[in-house]
């Protein structure tokens, strides 16, 4: 095996993780020399010795030819963090995963990758929220990261591919195992529109409970920012922006009803300075991607097509809110919000307040 083989093998022996992996690199010199170091070496720098057996019988069982050969008859790509390919957002982070499996393709774009996350059990007002949000900034070029979960993951990686955008889902297992089982049908379409499906996981691996903050650091750290929607006070919510935080990353969160224990999460984080988050602009301006939506960029993105010469016709007469926008092009409300946000950038319309729309 090269080096970079003995790496992607000494990482997925799960126990390791990135900091020991890093610690027995620098300790031994090269991968190959940790993967090949001997039980009483190993024993003597730390390592417990029910791990040492567990590594030793893991080594004995893993066959190189095996191994990459699985990988590519499932159409898995590897990378490591010594790659170019590796995502230049997560390369410089302390736990930056050494090593990622990926199902489809990351892009050079997603350097620009905003996360939507929040609850399982999230609202009507969750819903709306996240279709909004998430439409409107997958219209914008903007690739969305999410966890392929029930709830806000769900909601938004469907509504950015309702409209033909991009989204990266992060797992806690195997990228061969789309979990949840019942989501797999979403994950294969994020493949098939050209998004990726990613872990740090080794396939084979199914998720387990404290997998999740590990894969959530990996939303966060994929992305600039990250939006919480929804969240009670302990989730796994809290915990991707207690990430994104740690990682220097902006943290919006979405204000909501006061009585709702979902809004719990959005609510203590602007408290602790999150930015407040009431529209697609809000983003935009904080983390300056304006510059990704001025007319040119915008064309490119997302030409003018029929959809848009119907929607001016519709505003040529009189203002209309989005929704009566919606019932008379026959589009739906996510995919009239977020083209009418596209083209409030290009000038085309106005937004006159409260989601009423006017010709200029």
């Amino acid at each position: 095996m090269t080096d970079r083989e003995y790496l992607i093998a000494l990482y997925a022996f799960i126990y390791f993780g990135p900091a020991r992996t890093n610690l027995l690199i620098q300790y031994f010199g090269s991968a190959k020399d940790a993967w090949n170091a001997n039980s009483k070496s190993l024993v003597e720098i730390g390592l417990k010795k029910n791990i040492v057996e567990d590594f030793g019988r893991y080594k004995r069982d893993f066959n190189s030819q095996e191994y990459f050969d699985r990988l590519k008859k499932h159409s898995i790509d590897v990378i490591t963090i010594n790659d170019d390919s590796y995502p230049e957002n997560l390369r410089d982070l302390d736990d930056a995963p050494l090593v990622l499996y990926i199902r489809g393709k990351l892009s050079k774009n997603d350097t620009n990758s905003v996360a939507i996350v929040g609850s399982r059990k999230m609202t009507s007002y969750g819903r709306e929220v996240t279709q909004k949000l998430s439409s409107e900034l997958a219209s914008l070029g903007i690739t969305i990261v999410s966890g392929l979960a029930f709830g806000v993951d769900l909601e938004a990686h469907k509504s950015v591919l309702s409209v033909g955008g991009r989204c990266v889902a992060v797992l806690a297992s195997g990228v061969d195992e789309l979990t949840p089982r019942s989501n797999e049908w979403l994950g294969l379409e994020i493949i098939k529109t050209g998004g990726a499906i990613v872990s740090e996981f080794p396939p084979g691996t199914e998720a387990q409970r404290y997998f999740f903050p590990f894969r959530n650091r990996i939303i966060s750290g994929l992305s600039k920012a990250v939006i919480v929607v929804e969240g009670m006070i302990k989730s796994g919510t809290i915990h991707t922006a207690k990430h994104a935080a740690e990682q220097g990353r902006t943290v919006f969160a979405v204000p909501g009803q006061i009585t709702s224990p979902m809004s719990a999460a959005s609510h203590y984080l602007i408290k602790n300075g999150a930015k407040m988050v009431t529209s697609v602009n809000d983003i935009l301006e904080e983390l300056d991607l304006q510059l990704k939506v001025d007319r040119d960029a915008v064309n490119k993105v997302m030409p003018t097509d029929a959809d848009e010469k119907k929607i001016i016709e519709i505003l040529t007469n009189e203002p209309l809110h989005l929704d009566e926008c919606a019932r008379i092009s026959g589009l739906k409300v996510s995919e009239i919000s977020g083209k009418l946000t596209v083209m409030e950038l290009k000038g085309i319309v106005k937004n006159i307040g409260n989601g009423v729309y006017k010709k200029v």
